[in-house]
């Protein structure tokens, strides 16, 4: 799967070619629900990898430099730093505990030798720097070496510090504090193209932030009726446009999406344009309405598309054309006998995400028993694979799985009735330029690349 531009598209062969990397994260059969991983984030870059979880740790894997010694070997991801963004709050006011667990994680382009993330939990968005020491100052005119203070009449001349290295640290500190702004539970943030803003997205309400200024916010979209009982839908994830800082997206749990100008009003309430695809009344069932949701909406690189994960499907959308997607991948159409039990079990309201590759061409998004899907938009192939530690050998070809919905099932085929809904793949990352996967499967933290030649 050598891609072209770097983005991972198939050439010849069967279909995707991956293999595995590594895996991060404990094999214990019992997970701490603190452990489990909630964000996953490759920088601009893509040297780094950024996974937040439920108990407020963001943990940051760099890629080491390529092997020259080894034949195709690529560099690994191993941990550069971790740190607890967030703590777990307590709302006097409206007595509510506050979760410490990681919404989302978004990085901002890189300007000099440090990096900046903003991370988010249910109500807090902290703007991080993270930066690195290899040397220290010694010779101080005031302290001694060890910090005390010198007493001041033994002070009889004056001493350059001097640089002296020592080991690497990394630090993380936190640079700014977003807070106090969302009301409700705070869903998607995204850093704008002009690098100096940001969208915050909750339930009900959109804020504009600039990054230098705590204090406050401009709410750009507020759909909250006057009266919350005449509530038929909510926000469920927002991103700006990749090239244009005045255009963004936001969906609805009504499988809408808005496309706002912010040229044209202060307030966006009246949308540019409006997405949503005609639904088929044959189709109509109970659960219509709970798996149209969109859980995730995401542009492509180029900007001309943009990409919406609801419960069974995804689907790509020309910005040009809002009567419906230019095309429709079904992930896990073989649930769609099972939504009664998903629905009991609370799996139906499960929120997946989706993400493109490098070069647009091929998408990814995940399922149920640590599966993962891909998409090729080239080609139209597509293809079921696994997270599994049993097939964690360096180098080790991923093989497709196949679901058997019904009849009889062949020799590797797995029954729609043993999949298990407690393995799920809720997050995953692609590289911005090279072929290179993230999936977060519960605790763990997959990495896998393509095979190349």
């Amino acid at each position: 799967m050598a891609g072209a531009g770097g983005g991972g598209c198939p050439t010849g062969g069967n279909d995707f070619q991956w293999c595995f990397s590594q895996v991060k994260g404990a094999v214990d059969e019992d997970v701490a629900e603190a452990d489990i991983i909630s964000t996953v984030e490759f920088n601009y870059s893509g040297d780094l990898l950024a996974t937040g979880d439920k108990g407020g740790r963001v943990v940051i894997f760099q890629r080491e430099q390529e092997n020259k010694g080894r034949a195709h070997s690529r560099g690994e991801y191993n941990v550069y730093s971790t740190f607890q963004s967030h703590e777990p709050e307590f709302d006097y006011l409206k007595s509510l505990e506050i979760e410490e667990k990681i919404n989302k994680i978004r990085w901002l382009p890189q300007q000099n030798a440090a990096h900046f993330l903003l991370s988010t939990n249910d109500k807090t968005i902290k703007l991080w720097k993270i930066s690195e020491r290899d040397k220290r100052a010694e010779g101080y005119n005031l302290k001694d070496e060890d910090g005390r203070l010198r007493d001041p009449f033994r002070i009889t001349a004056l001493r350059v510090p001097i640089l002296k290295p020592m080991d690497l640290m990394v630090e993380a500190s936190p640079r700014r504090i977003f807070a106090n702004a969302h009301t409700y539970h705070i869903n998607s943030i995204s850093v704008n193209s002009d690098h100096e803003t940001y969208l915050s997205a909750d339930d009900l309400r959109i804020n504009l932030w600039h990054l230098e200024i705590t204090d406050r916010s401009f709410n750009i979209v507020d759909i909250k009726p006057a009266n919350m009982e005449e509530l038929t839908e909510v926000i469920t994830a927002a991103e700006f446009h990749p090239h244009q800082c005045n255009v963004f997206v936001y969906s609805s749990s009504k499988g809408t999406i808005r496309l706002c100008d912010m040229r044209s009003s202060a307030l966006c309430d009246r949308h540019a344009k409006f997405f949503e695809e005609p639904e088929d009344p044959s189709s109509r069932s109970f659960f219509s309405e709970i798996i149209s949701s969109i859980s995730d909406v995401k542009f492509s690189h180029s900007g001309r598309y943009m990409m919406t994960r609801d419960y069974l499907s995804v689907k790509v959308w020309d910005l040009n054309m809002e009567g419906r997607p230019v095309e429709t991948h079904q992930v896990h159409e073989y649930l769609r006998s099972k939504l009664c039990s998903l629905y009991e079990n609370d799996c139906i309201f499960d929120k997946f995400e989706c993400c493109w590759n490098g070069s647009d061409s091929a998408i990814m998004t995940g399922s149920y028993n640590n599966f993962f899907r891909m998409f090729d938009r080239n080609t139209r192939r597509d293809v079921t694979l696994e997270a599994s530690r049993e097939n964690s050998k360096p180098r080790a070809s991923l093989k497709p799985r196949k679901v058997c919905s019904g009849g009889k099932r062949k020799k590797d085929e797995i029954s729609v009735d043993s999949l298990d809904f407690n393995k799920k793949i809720l997050h995953t990352a692609w590289h911005p330029m090279e072929s290179i996967i993230a999936v977060a499967a519960t605790n763990n933290l997959y990495i896998f690349q393509d095979k190349i030649n």
